[in-house]
């Protein structure tokens, strides 16, 4: 097992890319807290973990509050003594998208879950990090940080912030045995597109998935699993010499078909 006796927070870990990675890391003998901003998501899947005969706690918490933060960090190291692995998956896109219809609210929620969460669940996690000489911290970001399939301006601006983040970190904490490196997702088929699409047709909505695989040189979409293989190697010690970087997990996107 890659991460026998690890214990792992990973946030935004009720559905989706978050779901995966926590059932992914289980399997790999990882004890996990699943955080949602409901707990109701987060029971279920620390239930799922618990099945397998890990150790699991589901914690509510709104990453971008630090009170809220501070309080999940701490009930983790009550409950299991350590944090060996943070994964900062928490993140959302809400209200308008284009520059001229994106009010200072929307730019503060999407910025605030999307990039100060990742920022505040760092922040508490590695003073914990540092006192055991290890860690492991994976921020999730997007290929729309670099290559925006359209525009949608406060999440690839805080996605983008998310990289910074992540080199500046890896600098910062390389000398405590703490990697700190990103995943870039493509288009992965996650409930993520729910809300983007909300208003769309079934039909219309079929027409943008297609659109979107054919994009993809492999002209298919990515699946949850598969961005959680990627997060197993960055959270085990086969990247004991990774830092700092930034995977891109799109299919062979930004390439072009």
């Amino acid at each position: 097992m890659l991460l026998k006796n690890r214990v792992a927070i990973i946030t935004g870990g009720a559905k989706g890319i978050g779901r995966g990675i926590a059932l992914k890391f289980a399997q790999e003998g990882c004890d996990v807290v699943v955080n949602a901003l409901h707990i109701e998501g987060a029971e279920k899947v620390a239930g799922e973990i618990k099945a397998m005969g890990r150790k699991s706690r589901a914690i509510a918490a709104d990453v971008a509050k630090s009170a809220q933060v501070n309080d999940m960090v701490a009930r983790t190291i009550k409950e299991f003594g350590k944090i060996d692995i943070l994964v900062n998956n928490a993140g959302g896109v809400s209200g308008d998208s284009k520059l001229e219809d994106t009010t200072d609210e929307d730019w503060a929620r999407v910025i605030g879950v999307n990039l100060t969460g990742q920022f505040l669940c760092c922040r508490a996690v590695v003073p914990h990090m540092k006192k055991n000489k290890y860690g492991k911290i994976i921020n999730v970001s997007s290929l729309g940080a670099i290559h925006p399939p359209a525009p949608i301006v406060h999440y690839h601006s805080a996605k983008g912030g998310v990289l910074g983040l992540t080199t500046d970190l890896a600098f910062e904490l390389a000398a405590y045995n703490i990697t700190v490196n990103a995943i870039l997702p493509g288009p992965i088929r996650t409930e993520f597109f729910t809300e983007m699409l909300k208003n769309m047709t079934e039909e219309e909505g079929k027409a943008f998935f297609k659109m979107l695989e054919n994009k993809v040189p492999m002209h298919r979409m990515g699946m949850p699993e598969e961005i959680a293989g990627v997060a197993l190697f960055l959270a085990s010690e086969l990247s004991s010499y990774v830092t700092g970087e930034a995977i891109n997990a799109g299919g062979g996107l930004p390439l072009t078909p």
